[in-house]
C-alpha cells in the first residue's frame, strides 16, 4: 500500500516590498553601526593626545603655562608618547572597521587606519628635513603642530566621503583651521590653542558621534 504525503513547506512566504526594503534598510544600518563602532573610540583618543600632549608642551616652553613648567625633554616626550599612542590605535582600529565585511568596505577601513601612519610618518620626516636645513627652534615648533592638524583634519574629511558622515565632515574642517589658524599665534601659544580648541573639537566630536550611532541602533 502506498501513501502520498505531502513534504512540509519549511520557506517562509515571500515579503512584501515594503518590508523588503525595510529590512535592507535595517541590515545597512547595521553595517554601518559595525564600521563606525570604532571610531568614537579613536576621536576619544585623538581628543586626550592633543589636549594633554599641546599642554605639555605649552608648559614645557617659556613664556608658555604661567602656573608651573615642566622640562622641555619631558613635554616633548609626553607630546611624543601621546602622539604615538593615538597613532597606533587609530591604525588598529581603523583596520578592525573592516572586519568582518568584505569587498569595498573592508578595503575603505583598512585604508582609514593606515592613513594615520603615512600621514603623520610624512610629517615627522619633513620636520626633519626642516631642522636639518636649518629651520630654527621657533619655525619647527610651529610646523610640527600645523602640519598633524592638516593631516589629521584631511583623514576625517576623507572618513566623511567615505562613510558619508557629517560629524567627521565638521570635526575634518574644525581641525584644518585650527591647524591653519594656531601658529598666527606665535609659539607657545599656538601649542595652548590646539590643545583646547582641537582637543576640545575631537572630545565634543566623540560624545556627538557615540549618541547618534546609539540613536541608530533604537
Amino acid at each position: 500500500m502506498t501513501t502520498n504525503s505531502t513534504p512540509p513547506v519549511d520557506d517562509e512566504p515571500l515579503q512584501s516590498p515594503d518590508e523588503a526594503l525595510a529590512l535592507i534598510r535595517e541590515q545597512q544600518r547595521s553595517v554601518e553601526r559595525e564600521q563606525l563602532g570604532g571610531v568614537p573610540w579613536i576621536l576619544g583618543i585623538w581628543a586626550v593626545a592633543w589636549g594633554g600632549g599641546f599642554f605639555a608642551l605649552w608648559s614645557g616652553y617659556d613664556g608658555g603655562n604661567p602656573w608651573f613648567q615642566l622640562p622641555l625633554p619631558v613635554a616633548g616626550s609626553i607630546f611624543g608618547a601621546l602622539l604615538v599612542s593615538a597613532i597606533v590605535t587609530s591604525a588598529v582600529v581603523g583596520a578592525r572597521i573592516g572586519r568582518g565585511v568584505h569587498g569595498d568596505s573592508a578595503f575603505a577601513g583598512a585604508i582609514y587606519g593606515v592613513s594615520w601612519v603615512v600621514g603623520s610618518a610624512a610629517v615627522f620626516v619633513t620636520g626633519i628635513a626642516l631642522s636639518r636645513a636649518g629651520a630654527d627652534g621657533a619655525l619647527v615648533s610651529l610646523y610640527y603642530p600645523a602640519a598633524y592638524a592638516l593631516v589629521a583634519g584631511l583623514i576625517y574629511l576623507m572618513g566623511a566621503a567615505l562613510w558619508r558622515s557629517l560629524d567627521q565632515l565638521v570635526l575634518g574642517v574644525i581641525i584644518a583651521v585650527v591647524g591653519a589658524v594656531a601658529p598666527l599665534f606665535g609659539a607657545p601659544t599656538n601649542n595652548l590653542v590646539m590643545a583646547v580648541l582641537g582637543g576640545g573639537a575631537f572630545l565634543v566630536a566623540a560624545i556627538i558621534m557615540r549618541a547618534s550611532l546609539s540613536r541608530r541602533a533604537r
